[in-house]
């Protein structure tokens, strides 16, 4: 194995040098630097960030835990933040909760073991409290992204989801829909929670009754057994002319269920949802949508999270907390119903 000892012989230059060369600090000139990652190469030297990690109590290593990774708004979040740990000289790794607690501890107990310099996180739920009170304990600053977690005071970056629900439902009212339905996520989920507020303002906005008949919670992960929609479908009476999805992922399988029944979105009923379904919407742009800035989230969380970290010996900052604004992107997926 090659060590920084054979690169300083060959380079010319102290072992020290090389050391400062490889962790980017002291002052060195330009042409010193040059010539030592010119050896570097030459000698195909890998450096050893785990004893590195050591001598600087500091791993440059991050961890992004997300609870869907197929989901598109997940996908794009999770490029946002590579590019900003990246471009602070960080590497980062992924893991995928799907939603369940469990996994996500098995997950946080693996950032403990890698020692981790900090950890981007969307929560499972309510359930995660634990999870990240053990990161506190440990002293693994961490950032909250699109989901809170009650009892816990940390940063985040959420979006407008409360607006965005609103939104929605006066954009359907507009086309003169007045039963309005709402898949949504489960309620020990932040997000669904405030998207269910938003949907009950609006409805009283707009001087409609809310009946808890055209509310299903479901969980937002992608699920291979539609019964649950299936019922919920046949159990509305009389049925909404109109749908509004808490997710992208929820909106699919809405449309799944009603292509199968022979229900055409959006002649026989409307579909509108939260964000959207990634490359499919530029080739096909057909679901109306609220769109959060998705890349936003990850790269903002991920300053935010890196400006934590290189702060820890300094004096604690108030916690900071960033709302991004919800858009209306306005498709071919509602309908205006007639004579309204």
């Amino acid at each position: 194995m090659v060590t920084i000892y054979d690169i300083a012989a060959q380079a010319g230059v102290s072992a020290m040098t090389v050391s400062r060369v490889i962790n980017n600090t002291g002052k060195i000139s330009d042409k010193t630097r040059a010539k030592v990652r010119r050896v570097m190469e030459e000698l195909n030297y890998v450096p050893n960030h785990m004893a590195r990690s050591l001598v600087l109590q500091q791993s440059k290593l991050l961890f992004l835990l997300i609870t869907d990774i197929t989901n598109p708004f997940y996908t794009t979040l999770a490029r946002g933040a590579e590019d900003a740990a990246k471009k602070q000289g960080y590497r980062l790794l992924f893991g995928n909760s799907d939603e369940n607690a469990e996994k996500e501890k098995d997950y946080v107990d693996t950032i403990l073991s890698t020692r981790a310099d900090g950890v981007l996180v969307a929560p499972a739920g309510d359930a995660s409290l634990s999870h990240l009170e053990s990161l506190r304990r440990h002293n693994v600053p961490f950032v909250l992204l699109d989901r809170e977690v009650p009892g816990m005071d940390s940063d985040v970056v959420l979006g407008d989801t409360k607006e965005g629900a609103r939104k929605l439902v006066d954009h359907l009212t507009s086309l003169g829909h007045r039963r309005i339905a709402l898949i949504n996520g489960l309620p020990a989920i932040s997000s669904a929670r405030l998207r269910l507020e938003g949907y009950r303002e609006a409805l009283k906005l707009n001087d409609l009754h809310y009946d808890e008949q055209y509310v299903l919670e479901s969980a937002f992960e992608p699920k291979s057994d539609l019964s649950d929609i299936e019922s919920w479908l046949d159990s509305m009476d009389p049925p909404p002319t109109a749908i509004v999805a808490g997710n992208n992922v929820l909106a699919v399988e809405v449309i799944r269920t009603l292509h199968g029944r022979g229900i055409r979105v959006p002649d026989d009923l409307s579909v509108v949802g939260f964000d959207d379904l990634g490359p499919y919407s530029e080739i096909d742009p057909f679901l109306t949508v609220i769109s959060q800035q998705a890349y936003q989230f990850g790269y903002l969380g991920m300053q935010m999270l890196i400006e934590r970290i290189e702060e820890r010996d300094s004096l604690p900052q108030p916690w900071r907390r960033i709302v991004l604004p919800a858009e209306l992107i306005v498709r071919r997926s509602a309908a205006q119903l007639p004579f309204s």
